[in-house]
């Protein structure tokens, strides 16, 4: 038997809003088909009718759901370099802590709209979480190692990291420009030519990373001194970071940019004149929490690239919500219509993890998961829509 459910407009995502749309879906949740109010009039069964907007389930393309304990840890607008040593420094908290922090955040994300994650880990102890999760979840085993000496050392423990995340899906990704060495980026891409790698890494969040590899100056020098790292081997590229480590990201897998705070148009230009497959993500509340501005996102519209949403950690964040990352873009960016950032944060997304065919639209024979969003104004968000999760 068939379930229907109207709104005053439903986003399918994959075609145009459809005013007073109609869904018809299975018990499982599987989409049978999506009706015009026209199409809708032989429908004699009941319809189940909401005021707001019907969406697809989200998809957060970049997580780090084993920081979760950190809420509240770590002060605002500290910048990156100071960010980062606050998260090492906290590491090594107690393993029920970290691991009920997580539990917890896993069912509030999806209590929030969010079928699918992209997250990062550098050990295993997400595991378990995700292999009882409701959630779908990639998993991005990050490379840390600006030591050439110890490239091949850190490059077998993330395929061991790989190997203990076994069956989930898992991939091995490089973690910022200012954190692999060259060696280990050559160590990625000769791995990502022959294996299905998903590729994901932290993209310029700081003046800071300019600065190191423009003129090997800054914050970032501390930053390692503090780690009792020589950086003798390390030299001045003249150039920012993106230009400098774009050649040697894997060619044959699809790549995320996230954050981008300080990605320039003409470091844009160069990404686009790459011939890879770059995807861009945004994580506007986190860029905030950090760093205290956002991406130039007008910049990143004037080029062909697919755009997603994702919510970064709780270290740099009060709750993992892909719908309050879009109402901060619409705060900013007024003029970005929801009909577009609805997209990067549904079906981008899907594609990007390589799980279109059953998240990210409304489409007859897909599962995405639907979300109705309250509180809105027509069809576009405001400061006060709300999420609440129907399927």
């Amino acid at each position: 038997m068939l379930r229907y459910l109207s709104a005053d407009y439903i986003f399918p995502v994959s075609e145009d809003p459809i005013k007073d749309g109609i869904i018809a879906l299975h018990q499982d949740g599987e989409i049978d088909a999506v009706y015009t109010a026209e199409t809708a009039k032989s429908i004699t069964e009941p319809i189940d009718r909401y005021q707001g907007i019907i969406v697809p389930g989200f998809i957060n393309s970049h997580c780090h759901l084993e920081l979760s304990h950190l809420h509240g840890k770590i002060p605002e607008g500290t910048g990156l370099v100071s960010f980062v040593k606050a998260v090492i420094s906290q590491r090594t908290a107690n393993q029920e802590e970290v691991l009920l922090a997580m539990k917890t955040n896993d069912r509030l994300m999806s209590d929030n709209g969010i079928v699918a994650v992209g997250d990062i880990s550098n050990n295993h102890s997400s595991k378990s979480v995700k292999q009882n999760s409701r959630i779908y979840y990639h998993t991005f085993i990050e490379l840390l190692g600006f030591d050439p000496a110890k490239a091949e050392i850190v490059f077998n423990k993330a395929l061991e990291l790989k190997s203990d995340f076994a069956p989930l899906p898992a991939s091995i990704v490089p973690h910022a420009p200012y954190s692999v060495s060259e060696k280990l980026f050559n160590l990625l891409r000769e791995y990502s030519e022959t294996h299905q790698n998903l590729c994901s890494i932290h993209n310029q969040e700081s003046r800071a990373e300019a600065d190191l590899f423009m003129n090997k100056s800054g914050e970032f020098l501390d930053f390692y001194k503090m780690l009792n790292l020589d950086l003798n081997f390390f030299k001045a590229r003249y150039q920012n970071s993106i230009q400098s480590i774009l050649p040697l990201l894997p060619s044959k897998q699809k790549t995320l940019l996230v954050h981008n705070t300080y990605t320039s148009p003409e470091d844009i230009s160069t990404v686009a004149a790459s011939g890879k497959e770059i995807t861009w993500c945004f994580c506007p509340k986190a860029n905030l929490y950090i760093e205290g501005r956002l991406p130039d996102i007008d910049k990143f519209l004037a080029y062909d690239f697919k755009i997603t949403v994702g919510t970064d950690s709780l270290a740099s964040n009060e709750k993992l919500c892909v719908l309050s990352e879009l109402k901060v873009l619409k705060e900013y960016f007024p003029e970005l219509p929801f009909s577009q950032t609805i997209g990067w944060a549904t079906l981008n997304g899907a594609e990007f993890l390589g799980i279109e065919k059953r998240f990210g639209s409304i489409e007859k024979g897909k599962i995405p998961g639907l979300n109705l969003i309250e509180n809105v104004n027509g069809s576009d968000l405001t400061a006060y829509s709300t999420i609440k999760k129907l399927i």
